[in-house]
């Protein structure tokens, strides 16, 4: 899945998301595109991987938070926050 950066830069933080989808946790299957937001309905932490497969924990997610980060996958392993949605 290739990351365009002039893409990005072509939307704003405040760009509402155009399509969201239910987010399954995987530590191998990639979403279908990179995510505008990821929104978390239950509270825990997210283990997310960027575009270039770095990955970050975020810890103590509250519930109804919407991240603002562009992911490509929410890892299963250590993620225990729950009904993640991706937000495109």
């Amino acid at each position: 899945m290739p990351f365009d950066p002039a893409s990005a830069r072509r939307e704003t933080t405040t760009t509402p998301a155009a399509t969201f989808l239910a987010i399954t946790p995987s530590n191998s299957t990639d979403l279908d595109d990179l995510t505008k937001a990821v929104y978390v309905g239950g509270a825990g932490n997210i283990v997310a991987v960027d575009w270039a497969g770095n990955t970050c924990t975020f810890v103590g997610v509250l519930p109804g938070t919407v991240l603002p980060i562009r992911v490509r996958r929410i890892n299963s392993t250590s993620t225990t926050a729950t009904n993640l949605v991706a937000l495109y």
